[in-house]
């Protein structure tokens, strides 16, 4: 068969900077580094809108977020009405078939895919029983998924509660074997694996976590800016998280890595069943995440912003035996975006792609010089420019700028903006900015310049619900329709 099959691994909070291959001193990550050196890593790469759902549209429909209607978190919102990577695949006579978190609605929409087996990360309000917890079920631990106690979107840890075998890694990693090796052997194959982790709930198997109990995590990087008033959006996100202390900060990595290193291992039986299938030399594999966590650098947590941990994201390309297009051993610095993999693949396969994709192929010729992000809406706002070595980010709220040289400041603990040095480059990328801004957010402009909105301090308030902790559910939960997002700082 000439026509290559396509593996798509994504994770969800992974930040590009946890890979052995990209420097890091702790975290093991043997597969993914030897993935780059067998293909192509993208230091550079950037989610348009850091937050799971609207990344997920971003990445079955290769537009931004402009064009498929979301960069909040809209839990009830269809896929828009494009041509998605799935369908497109299956147009072209591939067989396609998901594993894992596909997070869209409604659930059970395939949004193109043959068939999709769902680890939804317990949300059966939202009306569907996920494949996953319908398999703990059959194992006799109904409606335990959340039995250990640790919420979705917070930094309690401890170890996996249930058997090994059952951990939703193993899980969704066996699910994809057995779905390689059922395949229709007349027509290749486009797989899509999801895993959940490293995603909170945090909690690894004991086996990973004593991995790196003799492992010190290095500690949170703190900008200079950090240590003073901040904008109102990073004071929402320092009053949901923490405070934490240096030992907590350590545990907290520690499990963290440690779900990152589970999933890595995991990826080994995967790699091998194509092996052992006589794909492999003729597979496309690619690897990334919807975005990072900040894992408490400048005292942030989470998602939502565009500094490096949250917004820039890990994208290893593989491609088939001897495809020079993307050749071995191999680092681009080009901009790169989640709206950049569907026509990658397609690409790649040989496959037209669709005249609505807004990404470009990552081994084409055409290079972006700037990559736009925005995340959240009215006071959450946060909007980004990027030229792969100036980042201007915006918070509306107090019209606040900030600008970093990446280059010779990585960690981005030293804000330029209102320098005299940086002035042209400060004022090239708002103008590049400004240009982007479109609905409520034209708004913040007056007379083509920045004036954003009035400033404002954060009011903490309760977390009722503990930033989205899950029952037991079983029984299923009753239906929460309204689109109401969990556990995300307003």
């Amino acid at each position: 068969m000439s026509q290559p099959h396509v593996l798509l691994i994504t994770t969800d909070h992974w930040p590009s900077t946890l890979l052995g291959v990209a420097g890091h001193p702790a975290v093991q990550t043997p597969t993914l580094d030897q993935l780059a050196r067998n293909g192509v890593r993208y230091p550079n790469a950037y989610s348009e809108c850091p937050v799971c759902i609207p990344a997920r549209r971003t990445l079955m429909t290769g537009v931004t977020p402009r064009t498929h209607g979301d960069r909040v978190f809209k839990v009830t919102e269809p896929m828009p009405a494009l041509p998605t990577l799935a369908q497109t695949f299956r147009d072209a006579g591939y067989q396609a078939y998901a594993v894992g978190k596909l997070h869209v609605f409604p659930q059970r929409d395939r949004i193109g895919f043959d068939d999709v087996i769902l680890a939804e990360e317990g949300r059966p309000i939202l009306g569907a029983i996920d494949d996953y917890d319908l398999w703990l079920a059959e194992q006799g631990y109904p409606g335990e998924g959340y039995g250990h106690g640790m919420s979705n979107n917070d930094y309690g840890y401890r170890p996996w509660h249930l058997p090994e075998a059952t951990h939703v890694t193993n899980w969704a990693t066996r699910a994809m074997c057995r779905m390689i090796r059922r395949r229709d052997p007349t027509r290749p194959g486009f797989w899509y694996l999801s895993y959940c982790h490293p995603h909170p709930p945090l909690v690894p198997l004991q086996a990973y976590l004593d991995l790196y109990r003799d492992f010190t995590p290095p500690a949170p990087v703190l900008g200079e800016w950090a240590t003073g008033a901040l904008p109102y959006a990073l004071q929402a996100v320092r009053a949901t998280w923490g405070p934490f202390t240096a030992a907590q900060q350590i545990a907290i990595r520690r499990a963290f890595y440690a779900l990152c290193t589970h999933i890595d291992h995991q990826l080994r039986l995967v790699i091998g069943t194509l092996r052992e299938e006589q794909l492999l030399d003729n597979t496309i594999i690619l690897f990334t995440a919807d975005h990072g966590d900040m894992l408490g650098d400048h005292g942030l947590w989470a998602k939502r912003l565009f500094y490096r941990p949250s917004a820039n994201v890990p994208m290893i390309l593989v491609g088939a035996a001897g495809d020079a297009r993307v050749g071995h051993h191999r680092v681009d610095e080009r901009l790169v975006g989640w709206q950049d993999v569907m026509p990658t693949l397609l690409d790649l396969a040989g496959i037209p792609i669709p005249a609505t994709v807004e990404g470009l192929s990552m081994v084409g010729e055409t290079r972006r010089d700037l990559l736009y992000g925005e995340c959240g809406e009215d006071a959450m706002a946060t909007r980004m420019v990027f030229d792969g070595r100036y980042k201007l980010i915006y918070y509306p709220v107090g019209n606040h700028v900030q600008l970093f040289d990446v280059v010779a400041d990585p960690d981005e603990t030293r804000n330029l903006a209102g320098r005299a040095e940086v002035a042209a480059e400060q004022e090239r990328l708002t103008q590049r900015l400004i240009a982007e801004l479109y609905g409520g957010d034209l708004a913040w402009v007056q007379d083509g310049r920045l004036v954003g909105l009035p400033d404002r301090a954060y009011a903490p308030r309760p977390d009722r619900g503990l930033s989205g902790q899950r029952g037991i559910h079983w029984p299923p939960p009753p239906l929460e329709l309204s689109g109401k997002p969990v556990g995300a700082p307003g």
